[in-house]
Parts: C-alpha cells; structure tokens; sequence
C-alpha cells in the first residue's frame, strides 16, 4: 500500500502531466479567454461600423470629413492660422 501511495503522489506531482502543468493550463486558458473576449468586442465594433458604411450615406459623409477633409457642395472653407509668437520678439 505504501509503496502504491508512493508512486501515486510521483505521479500527481513530478511525473508526465503533473499537477502544475494542469494549473498552468488552466491559466493559459483563463488568459485566452480573457484575449478572445477582447478581440470579440473589437469585432463587434468593426461589424457595426461595416454595416452603418453599408446603409447610410450620413456615415460615409461624416467619416470623409473627420479623415479626409471633406467639404461639401455649397460649403465654405475657412482655416484660421493662430499667429506665432516667437516671430514677433
């Protein structure tokens, strides 16, 4: 019995697939899972932005003047230049 408790414990603790390996694969599991809840609210976002490029010009619209510098039909540009200061000392 003692020498069948002793190899069970060699087994549990320093043999193939002992117990720390199951613990850290557990937290590798934790930490992909964590990981992949990330990258599923990322998607999420992306698949919303898709489909509002996709049913309305208004987006489109508002993504080309924030990026790109759009300025419509009918629109006036104006840019105002703050004066530097250390030209004028």
């Amino acid at each position: 019995m003692i020498a069948l408790f002793g190899y069970l414990q060699y087994k549990l603790w320093v043999a193939e697939g002992k117990a720390q390996d199951s613990w850290q694969l557990e937290q590798r599991i934790n930490k992909l899972k964590e990981n992949n809840a990330m990258l599923m609210q990322r998607n999420n976002v992306l698949q919303a932005e898709v489909t509002n490029l996709k049913s309305g010009l208004e987006v489109i619209e508002e993504k080309a003047r924030r990026e790109l510098g759009f300025v419509g039909k009918g629109e006036t540009f104006f840019q105002y230049i703050e004066p530097d200061n250390a030209e004028q000392n």
